[in-house]
């Protein structure tokens, strides 16, 4: 668990990062949950630092954690939303997961999704694990592993 001093620090860093990069940012928040720090950010132009499919954001994501592990001795993960752009589209992940499960409950077909990556494919096995009537499980070899929503034997 990081301290005050510590997530101050983090602050600090993130404002710096974006401030180097000539981005306003209008609005953040940082908040703790057990190992891990969220961050929020809210900028005018957001579809510059997300990219495509989000690419932009994880790779903004994963150059501040690098440059925060060098300042910040306490072990911790960070999650950087831009926009509420990740909330989004985990929310749209999960409607799409419930509609396809309750095509297949009912005609008794199983979908097979295009290839994802492995957290979108961990939010669709999680919103489906409690369902009696379906099953999920991933096939393939990364970078075109999918994700198979079948109906329950």
């Amino acid at each position: 668990m990081l301290n005050r001093n510590d997530l101050d620090k983090i602050k600090k860093e993130v404002e710096s990062f974006f401030r180097k990069m000539t981005i306003d940012i209008e609005s953040d928040s940082l908040q703790q949950k057990e190992e891990t720090v969220f961050i929020d950010i809210r900028v005018k132009e957001p579809q510059i630092l997300i990219g495509e499919k989000g690419q932009t954001l994880l790779d903004i994501q994963h150059l501040l954690s690098a440059i925060l592990r060098k300042k910040i001795e306490s072990k911790f993960f960070l999650d950087l939303d831009i926009n509420d752009y990740k909330k989004k589209k985990i929310e749209y992940i999960k409607e799409l997961a419930r509609s396809i499960a309750d095509e297949v409950a009912l005609d008794r077909k199983e979908r097979v999704l295009p290839a994802m990556p492995a957290y979108e494919r961990r939010i669709i096995h999680m919103e489906l694990a409690a369902r009696g009537n379906v099953t999920t499980e991933s096939i393939g070899e990364e970078p075109d592993r999918k994700l198979v929503i079948k109906p329950y034997p």
